[in-house]
C-alpha cells in the first residue's frame, strides 16, 4: 500500500535525521548548554586535561563521506582539493546522546576523544580550532558531517569543547583552520612522524592520537616514578600569573622520555630566539612545554615558527 502524506513525512524526517548526525546541537534549549537530552556522562573523567590533541597524519579520505550530500534541503560539497579553509564563526559540541553512534567516517562516536563535524571539509581531516574568547587552541580530527545549522561552524566532541572552554556555554566563538594534507607532508619530511601511537581516551572506548614523540598516557590518578638521578630538574606547575602561557608539545608518564624530547627540542631551537623547552610536572604528568611567554599572542605569534623547526604542532598552555 502507499504511505499517507504525513507518514510519509514523518519518515523522510527520521532518515534526515540519521543522515545528519550529530546535527541535533542546533536544538539547544534557551537556558541549557546542550540539547534537551545530550550533555555530559554522570561522571566525567576527572583527568580530560590529560587528553592529547589530535596529531595530524596522512590519511586516505574515505570515499562515501566525501561525496556531495543533501541535509535538510541544503547540497554540502564536500572540498578534498586540498585547498586552505579558515573560517570564523561559532561552534558547538555534542555528548552522551550520540556517544557510541557511528559517525560519517563509520567509526563510533568517542565524547572523549579529540575529534569534531564539519559539513565539507575532507574526513577524515585535521583542523586547529581557535577560541576567540580566551585564546586556546586545539587540534582535532575531523571525522563527522556537521553541524546543519547556519550559525554554527563546528561541533566539537566533549572533551575537545572541555578543552576550548564551551562545555558550560555550550558553545563559543571560534576560527576552524583546517591542516592540509601538504603540511603534514611538510612536518613529517623535516623529521616528525606522519603517524604517532594511538592510545586509549579517557573511557578506553576509541583511540585518540598523542602527540608526536609522545608514548600512551594512561589516565589514572596513580603516581608517577620521579626523575633518573642526574637527569635535568622538573620544574612544578606554578601559580597562573603573567607570563605563564607556553606552548606544549607532549606529555608523558615517564620523566626520562620528557627529558629526551626536551634535549631535542632545545638543539632544533638553537638559536632561534626562542624561550627553551622544560619539563613540567603537573597532574600526574610530566609535559614538556616551551616558554613562558610574555602573554598569549606571543605564544601564538610562535606556534608556526616552533612546528616549522621541531616538526610538532604545539598547543597554547595556561597555567
Amino acid at each position: 500500500m502507499t504511505l499517507s502524506r504525513p507518514l510519509h513525512l514523518i519518515l523522510m524526517l527520521f532518515l534526515a535525521i540519521a543522515v545528519a548526525g550529530c546535527s541535533s546541537s542546533g536544538g539547544r534549549k534557551k537556558g541549557g548548554g546542550y540539547y534537551k537530552d545530550d550533555g555530559p556522562d554522570a561522571n566525567p573523567p576527572s583527568n580530560l586535561d590529560q587528553v592529547p590533541d589530535a596529531v595530524p597524519r596522512i590519511e586516505p579520505y574515505a570515499s562515501g563521506a566525501n561525496r556531495p550530500y543533501v541535509v535538510f534541503g541544503q547540497r554540502y560539497v564536500p572540498d578534498t582539493s586540498g585547498q586552505p579553509y579558515k573560517q570564523r564563526g561559532t561552534a558547538s559540541w555534542y555528548g552522551k546522546k550520540f556517544h557510541g553512534n557511528s559517525t560519517s567516517i563509520g567509526e563510533s562516536y568517542d565524547m572523549y576523544a579529540m575529534t569534531a563535524a564539519h559539513t565539507t571539509l575532507p574526513i577524515p581531516s585535521y583542523a586547529r580550532v581557535t577560541s576567540l574568547v580566551n585564546g586556546k587552541t586545539i587540534v582535532v580530527r575531523v571525522n563527522d558531517r556537521g553541524p546543519f545549522h547556519s550559525d554554527r561552524i563546528m561541533d566539537l566532541s566533549y572533551v575537545a569543547a572541555y578543552k576550548l572552554g564551551i562545555i558550560g556555554p555550550g558553545s563559543g566563538q571560534v576560527v576552524v583552520e583546517s591542516i592540509p594534507q601538504a603540511e603534514i607532508r611538510r612536518l613529517a619530511s623535516q623529521g616528525a612522524p606522519a603517524a604517532a601511537p594511538e592510545p586509549a581516551s579517557a573511557t578506553g572506548s576509541m583511540p585518540v592520537l598523542a602527540p608526536v614523540a609522545a608514548l600512551p598516557v594512561a589516565l589514572t590518578a596513580e603516581p608517577l616514578p620521579g626523575p633518573a638521578p642526574g637527569s635535568a630538574p622538573v620544574r612544578q606547575a606554578p601559580v597562573a600569573g603573567a607570563g605563564s602561557v607556553y606552548l606544549q608539545v607532549g606529555a608523558f608518564s615517564q620523566p626520562a622520555n620528557a627529558q629526551s624530547l626536551v634535549a631535542r627540542i632545545n638543539s632544533q631551537l638553537g638559536a632561534a630566539g626562542a624561550p627553551p623547552a622544560q619539563v613540567e610536572q603537573s597532574n600526574n604528568l610530566y609535559r614538556v612545554r616551551i616558554g613562558p611567554y610574555p602573554d598569549r599572542q606571543s605564544a601564538l605569534n610562535a606556534v608556526q615558527r616552533v612546528s616549522d623547526r621541531i616538526g610538532i604542532l604545539p598547543s597554547i598552555a595556561t597555567q
